[in-house]
């Protein structure tokens, strides 16, 4: 058996109603003065953050808490920016992260920015890793799908550039992640669905990831398995508690394996679509994920069975058969599965293809000539 490094340096709580007791034994963690960074609106109107702020102030060793709530659904450099203002104005300590993947990027990103004496731009623009100055971030996600809470990275959308990238390095891992399966029962069908596809499509790239292992495929494989018998179930009742609690586990997992896995080709095409359309991330990557699935069956037939058979609970083999599979599923979710549902036009195909960066030959579809192109063209 070839050797593995694993990695899994965030402490993680999981469990329902378990914040409390995790923000307790958090406690010497969150000394000083403390920036919860959240997409703040439809948290405040639930109340969650007014009781997370509550439980802050009963910290010992907290001194002062800010909030800065300016962060938007595809977070933005120009938000990022003023959010690394504000902290540095008010000599902020630890960063906590409040809500989905956006504000846990975002809080990572303002970690990096109040700690460093750089610019943001040269970890942005520049590629710069950054260092151990930066911040401590605490990662609380209120939805199941990105798994930012435990991956190394911070995606973030210049809206002047129309780029969407990241920032990268070790120091970007959450000090401490609290998954807790209450914050996501209030999430509405739409987001649900997106972001549980995200977990299905960590799930997936992970799973023929040039970078797996045993021990990252063994996840796949019970995460795969877990969205296609609980997202259908959500799908038919947002309250189901049961499937709330499992596909916050799956995400928690899908996490982990970002950071020792990492993730494949769709991952990257959604970037230039997500900038250039303003979509969500899981609603691009639906749309791509079929086309991909073609070209990846080609060069990873196996692995792209077993993954649609874990999904669908189906023997299903050969291109079309899995294609479908996958097509159905979105479906299913009420996602979409062209490229036309996002208000793509063929003519901008092209200028995604050529802004598609990051580690494409983490996956195996990436041999085929042209691969980039021909999977946004058949998504279309």
């Amino acid at each position: 058996m070839q050797p593995y490094q694993l990695n899994i340096p965030t402490k993680a709580y999981f469990g329902r109603n378990i914040l409390k007791e995790a923000l307790k034994d958090l406690e010497s963690m969150l000394r000083g003065n403390v920036l919860v960074v959240t997409t703040g609106r439809s948290l405040i109107r639930m109340g969650y953050t007014d009781m997370l702020i509550k439980m802050l102030e009963q910290s010992v060793f907290t001194e002062k808490l800010f909030m800065f709530d300016q962060i938007s659904a595809n977070p933005k450099l120009s938000e990022v920016r003023k959010g690394i203002q504000f902290g540095k104005q008010k000599n902020i300590n630890v960063v906590v992260g409040f809500g989905g993947g956006s504000a846990m990027d975002a809080a990572k990103a303002i970690a990096v920015g109040i700690g460093a004496n750089e610019e943001i731009e040269e970890f942005y623009v520049h590629g710069k890793e950054p260092g151990e100055e930066t911040l401590p971030v605490l990662a609380i996600p209120t939805t199941a799908g990105t798994g930012s809470e435990f991956s190394k990275a911070a995606i973030i959308t210049d809206e002047i550039r129309k780029k969407k990238s990241g920032i990268r390095g070790k120091a970007l891992y959450p000090a401490a992640a609290v998954v807790d399966s209450m914050f996501t029962e209030s999430v509405p069908d739409r987001i649900t669905m997106e972001t549980g596809f995200d977990v299905l499509a960590h799930a997936i790239e992970s799973y023929v990831s040039k970078a797996a292992s045993p021990y990252t495929q063994m996840q796949s494989e019970y995460a795969i398995h877990i969205v296609g018998k609980y997202l259908p179930l959500l799908k038919k009742d947002l309250q189901n508690r049961e499937a709330r609690e499992n596909m916050s586990f799956a995400s928690m997992i899908m996490g982990i394996n970002l950071g020792n896995a990492s993730t494949a080709l769709p991952h990257r095409l959604q970037y230039p679509l997500g900038a250039h359309t303003d979509t969500s991330h899981g609603a691009g990557l639906a749309a791509l994920f079929t086309a991909w699935a073609g070209y990846e069956w080609v060069y990873s037939q196996e692995r792209m069975e077993r993954a649609v058979q874990l999904l669908t609970g189906e023997d299903r083999t050969g291109k079309e058969r899995i294609t479908e599979g996958i097509r159905t599923f979105i479906k299913m979710c009420g996602l979409p599965s062209t490229l036309r549902e996002l208000g793509v036009c063929e003519s901008e195909l092209e200028t995604f293809a050529f802004e598609v960066s990051g580690n494409l030959e983490n996956d195996l579809a990436s041999q085929e000539e042209n691969v980039i192109l021909k999977i946004y063209q058949e998504a279309l």
